[in-house]
């Protein structure tokens, strides 16, 4: 028995990585529990277990990955090691990492709402120009204070439960020792490389976010089963877009899907553009367009935008191409819709990229993009000018103009408030010349969903902290549009309004997979040259500019991935997504759940709570998969290629 001293340190590191293990788990149950209603109408205890299980192979990897080094300073073949003051230190860096990861979890909990997946490594890139995340993150440790109060439980808990090897030097045969402690690696290292790559078969290799869909029944679910640290680390370096082989022949991909758009016959219709990307506006929030919300009893927070939409065209479907803001502005203005990760922080982002601003601007159009954050946030500035905007607009501007009310209004944390900003947008297109193409990304109802001082009292809290921002952006709109009735150029001026894409919800219809990309849709002509309609179509973010180009029957080829849904017969317009993995794919009726290589689930249009997979039951299945695969290989080709325009 006295032999059983020397495996000390191996015995201590399987004890360590069981607690560990159980951090993992916690942070997964806080996961659930913070986000609950995402995920409710589909969660029993019995499936909850199912995806732990399938949770065990990626904390597994995490684990062993953060914790390497630990483990090799625990059981390296050198009997000197055996201090009290060495196995302090690695007391510590173990506390210190699986500490940091309980914080990384925990936060990404925070963060799902927003995002309905787990953060990757291009969250640093996104958020790299912001100067104000100091005053974000402290709010936000206020509004989840229980999160800050089990993270100290549980980091206390592990420094207390942690158990270093009780040896001492001088007790032991340095040979003997050395011995057991490389049997102990040599034990340990091929049981770790097989579970930091997710199994020991030749069949697998290493495991990767997408992985997770293997054991979650829906792409939301994902989250679930994966963990922060690993999703960072697995991300780190990798190559976003991968050219699948679905088709050989581009002849016959390009003939069931191409984002090659042929020139217009006839005169230009030289109408000035207007684009209203509204921060976080979901469809949820839109009274006109949920008439059938809580038993038609839904009102709704926004009569400015109601009114517009019995002036305009809108769809019955529409959707969000997107779940951030920077996955919106490519897909309104360029008609590039987000697969993997958003489109401007990959490597892709340096292709050859036009949009609505550089086509326009090559038939005389003046072009110019309104934020009403500081220069440089989100990389909105270097993407307006990469796609043609000739100027661009943001708080600084508006501070300098003796006119408004200059950084007063300020909101403190992100830009100039909408109402004041949508004036100045206004104003400053009464100065440009016709014709014009301009787009504004409005801030007021981002978090952390603060509105001015002046309308607390007449937009109170409701049910959703959201709401009393949207109420006031609705608002704002109502306001800009009656500013702009008054000017010259109104009568001659499309306007589209979108979201740029959805946020918090209350309604589990906006909940699903498909309904957390419900985003409106709303195309005005003040000149009555449309007729107003909910029309019975699928739209989305990307259909815009191919759609405002056929308005303006503009006169060259072009590439764009949407559709011009106006022109489109409502049988033949579709709706794609992507989300933890998982390609959605909206058409004929159905929604299509797609891995890239295998269908995942079908359900009906109108199952809105996603509930009955008709998945092999559905005569169009295998002509949308046949759809899905181009569209979805097209893409990947010209990402890859630079051949994002003609």
């Amino acid at each position: 028995m006295k032999q059983l001293k020397y495996i000390a340190p191996l015995v201590a590191v399987a004890y360590n990585m069981v607690l560990a293990y159980a951090v993992y788990m916690l942070a997964r149950v806080a996961y659930l529990l913070d986000n609950w209603t995402h995920f409710a109408e589909n969660m029993t205890f019995s499936h909850f277990l199912s995806l732990c299980r399938g949770g065990l192979v990626f904390d597994t990897a995490a684990l062993l990955v953060t914790n390497g080094l630990w483990m090799v300073l625990m059981l390296l073949p050198l009997w000197l090691k055996e201090r009290f003051w060495y196995h302090r230190m690695c007391r510590i860096l173990f506390v210190t990492i699986n500490g940091l990861a309980l914080v990384a979890n925990l936060c990404d909990a925070a963060y799902f709402p927003f995002t309905m997946r787990r953060t990757t490594t291009t969250v640093f890139s996104e958020f790299q120009n912001e100067g104000n995340l100091g005053g974000i993150v402290m709010k936000e440790l206020l509004h989840h204070w229980y999160f800050v109060v089990l993270a100290v439980v549980v980091i206390y808990g592990l420094w207390r439960l942690y158990r270093s090897p009780r040896m001492e030097a001088k007790w032991l045969s340095p040979w003997r020792y050395a011995v057991a402690m490389v049997l102990s690696l040599a034990v340990v290292t091929p049981l770790a490389i097989g579970g930091i790559r997710g199994g020991f078969t030749k069949a697998v290799r290493p495991i990767t976010v997408s992985n997770a869909n293997q054991y979650a029944e829906r792409p939301s679910e994902a989250a679930l089963v994966l963990n922060t640290p690993f999703s960072l680390y697995r991300t780190i370096g990798k190559s976003v877009f991968v050219v699948p082989t679905y088709y050989h022949n581009e002849a016959t991909m390009a003939a069931i899907y191409t984002p090659v758009h042929v020139a217009a016959e006839g005169p230009m219709k030289k109408k000035n553009v207007v684009v209203l990307i509204v921060e976080s506006f979901g469809r949820e929030y839109i009274g006109a367009l949920n008439r059938d919300l809580e038993q038609g009893t839904y009102k709704g927070y926004t009569p400015c935008v109601d009114s517009l939409i019995g002036r305009s065209v809108t769809f019955k479907y529409s959707f969000c191409n997107g779940r951030k803001s920077i996955d919106g502005m490519p897909s309104v203005l360029s008609s590039i819709p987000m697969f993997v990760e958003p489109f401007f922080l990959t490597p892709s982002a340096m292709n050859d990229v036009g949009g609505l601003a550089s086509m326009l601007a090559g038939e005389g159009y003046q072009t110019a993009f309104f934020h009403g954050a500081q220069r440089g946030s989100m990389g909105f500035q270097a993407f307006a000018t990469k796609t043609g905007f000739q100027h661009y607009y943001g708080r600084e501007d508006f501070n300098q103009d003796k006119r408004f009310g200059g950084d007063e209004d300020f909101d403190g944390t992100w830009a100039i408030w909408d109402e004041p900003f949508m004036q100045y947008y206004a104003t400053k297109m009464g100065e440009m010349k016709q014709p014009f193409m301009t787009a504004l990304f409005t801030a007021s109802s981002h978090h952390p969903f603060v509105i001015p001082e002046k309308y607390k009292q007449r937009f109170p809290e409701e049910q959703l902290v959201i709401h009393k921002c949207i109420r006031y952006t609705d608002m704002a709109i109502g306001k800009f549009f009656q500013t702009a009735s008054r000017q010259p150029w109104f009568k001659n001026t499309i306007f589209v309004l979108t979201s740029d894409h959805t946020n918090l919800s209350n309604h589990p219809e906006f909940q699903s997979d498909l309904g957390g990309f419900c985003s409106p849709i709303i195309i005005y002509a003040p000149d009555g040259s449309l007729t107003p309609a909910i029309e019975d179509k699928v739209a989305q973010q990307i259909d815009i500019l191919p759609t405002v180009m056929g308005l303006l029957n503009y006169p060259k080829p072009y590439c764009a991935f949407g559709i011009d849904v106006l022109q489109t017969a409502g049988k033949d317009t579709w709706a794609v997504n992507y989300l933890n993995g998982i390609y959605q794919y909206v058409k004929y009726g159905y929604v299509l759940q797609f891995d890239g290589q295998k269908t995942k689930a079908v359900y009906r249009l109108d199952d809105r709570l996603m509930q009955r997979n008709l998945k092999g039951r559905v005569d169009v299945e295998q002509k949308m998969v046949r759809e899905l695969k181009a569209i979805i290989q097209q893409y990947m080709e010209r990402m890859t290629q630079n051949r994002l325009k003609l």
